[in-house]
């Protein structure tokens, strides 16, 4: 893979998506290493469900999907090229309802189907920095180079996307919702509660802000998308439901998470 990668970069090719699952994989290795990670059966359980049953109506790549829950109590979530989909204990937490965790996720998988990682390190290759951001983001290159920067807010580089993106990706995740049978005012409701955690505890929501610009205007604009959507006000779209409520209490349960380390080699 070293060699296909450096290649790839070097001659200025764009990503494949072979090349984009090699590169997630490789991404995903590192932060399971780097990160403290919930493997409780019965609580991972559940946001592979959530997660597969959101992806598996809008892929048409038939990607490998894999939900993680990262043991941090601070409010984030990311996505690694090739369907790697981690989300943070704190924000599970801070939830109110099915739809609110369905919101976040399918904004994730969106990210993913839409490619944007693929095209972030496109578009540094063309600024002569695609050979330093993939060694920063991998472990393709030798020695001290490869490592995957995790910040205080549980983000990994490649969930640095621009507004655009972001915008994007709220509005495709209106319709992986909406094809999973989930109503994305849940999208909405989440948005508005992380503002509102910023104002009580900004410490916690720090590095979602930090690699999800959001303030009001973005949250105008995906419920303008839902109300443009034909569909999204049915009564049968999921809100809220049991199982939901019964994860999250199994989450609440589990000893507290440990202290968020401090990023390698300082703040990225």
């Amino acid at each position: 893979m070293t060699g296909l990668l450096a290649a790839m970069i070097a001659s200025g090719c764009s990503v494949s998506e072979d090349q984009e699952k090699a590169i997630g994989q490789d991404a995903a290795a590192q932060v399971e290493r780097e990160a403290p990670m919930i493997t409780e059966p019965q609580v991972s359980e559940y946001v592979t469900r959530l997660g597969s049953a959101l992806a598996s109506k809008s892929d048409d790549r038939n990607l490998d999907w894999r939900f993680r829950i990262v043991d941090a109590e601070v409010v984030n979530a990311f996505a690694l090229p090739g369907g790697f989909v981690y989300v943070n204990r704190g924000l599970i937490e801070h939830a109110g309802s099915a739809s609110e965790l369905a919101g976040v996720l399918g904004h994730e998988i969106s990210h993913v189907l839409l490619r944007h990682s693929a095209q972030q390190i496109e578009k540094a290759e063309k600024t002569n920095l695609g050979v330093s951001v993939v060694c920063g983001l991998t472990n393709i290159c030798s020695n001290n180079a490869a490592r995957v920067a995790i910040n205080v807010g549980g983000a990994a580089l490649f969930a640095r996307f621009s507004r655009h993106d972001e915008a994007q990706a709220d509005s495709a995740a209106v319709g992986v919702l909406m094809r999973a049978g989930y109503d994305p005012q849940g999208i909405v409701s989440m948005f508005a509660k992380l503002l509102e955690t910023r104002e009580q505890r900004p410490d916690l929501v720090a590095g979602w802000f930090a690699s999800h610009p959001l303030e009001e205007d973005r949250i105008v604009a995906v419920t303008r998308v839902i109300r443009a959507t034909s569909g999204a006000d049915a009564p049968n779209l999921v809100k809220d439901d049991r199982a939901f409520h019964e994860f999250q209490a199994r989450i609440h349960a589990l000893p507290p998470s440990p202290p968020s380390p401090a990023p390698p080699g300082g703040s990225p």
